[in-house]
């Protein structure tokens, strides 16, 4: 076969296509890059701060860790790890309850339950901000452990917040699950939720872990609820925390701020290292229904 030459018009929009690539990389990669760099500059000033520091050192991150009065970064960061992977363990076995029991039931008022999570889901937690915190003011006085600045209180207005949408997420992925699994353990002799349990949740995995990242994130950055709800600095989570640390000292604080959301960011950048086959089977098992 003869070489056929390719016309200009090929190559040009191949450089082009390609130039758009990497000016996105860069565009995605630089803030990341620009803290990671400022983490081990010395100088703690916005206006200096660059992305290769001249004189690297890790003092930033020492002084992440010694106990001081105006942060207690250790203390926040276990607070936020408590609160969300708490809120994402429960919300993701509270909604694999729900979204099997609308994928495998039929029962009058399905339908009707099914639209009304995802109109309840249309509405924001920030709307019912002042209601929230009334309920939970209200909820304090007979159960001071699941009041206003509480961790419980929170998991539980955060949980209010993710089940709806998770469970038609879960939904869709229980659709492709085949009932003969199910069948076949009923007829062994298991009991409905023995096969729940030990049959479907196993292989929903993927998009359990799927679920569970999800939860986790959100709940992880989350600030405008915990810094209504938490009150005491022992209390506060790594976002409340980390903003009332920077305060107005935005430009003397900058380096020990970004070694912070460093250390922040590498738990999220772990979990989706140890979880990333199941996130991606996950995403895409739901797709396509059998």
């Amino acid at each position: 076969m003869a070489f056929r030459r390719k016309p200009l018009r090929f190559w040009v929009g191949r450089l082009l296509r390609n130039l758009l690539a990497w000016v996105a990389i860069a565009f995605a990669l630089f803030p990341a890059a620009f803290v990671l760099g400022t983490s081990f500059d010395p100088v703690q000033n916005l206006r200096t701060a660059r992305i290769i520091p001249t004189q690297p050192t890790l003092e930033n991150y020492r002084y992440l860790f010694l106990e001081r009065q105006e942060i207690n970064f250790p203390r926040w960061l276990l607070n936020t790890v408590y609160v969300a992977g708490i809120t994402a363990a429960t919300g993701v076995f509270l909604c694999a309850l729900g979204a099997y029991a609308f994928s495998r039931f039929r029962f009058r008022g399905r339908r009707t339950g099914l639209l009304t999570i995802l109109l309840v889901q249309m509405f924001p937690q920030t709307v019912g901000m002042v209601a929230i915190y009334l309920i939970l003011q209200t909820l304090g006085k007979q159960i001071p452990w699941l009041g206003l600045n509480t961790h419980p209180g929170l998991i539980l207005v955060y949980l209010g917040g993710a089940i709806g949408f998770n469970t038609w997420f879960m939904k869709g992925y229980f659709d492709t699950i085949p009932r003969s699994l199910e069948e076949s353990a009923l007829v062994d002799g298991a009991s409905p939720f023995q096969a729940f349990w030990r049959i479907v949740l196993p292989v929903a995995r993927p998009i359990l872990a799927v679920v569970f990242v999800i939860q986790f994130i959100s709940v992880y950055s989350e600030y405008l609820l915990a810094s209504l709800i938490l009150k005491g600095m022992d209390k506060y989570t790594l976002a409340v925390g980390l903003q009332l640390f920077i305060g107005e000292a935005y430009n003397r604080r900058w380096g020990s701020f970004a070694a912070a959301a460093v250390i922040g960011a590498a738990l999220i950048l772990l979990i989706f290292y140890a979880l990333q086959s199941q996130i991606i089977s996950g995403l895409t098992g739901g797709a396509v229904k059998e």
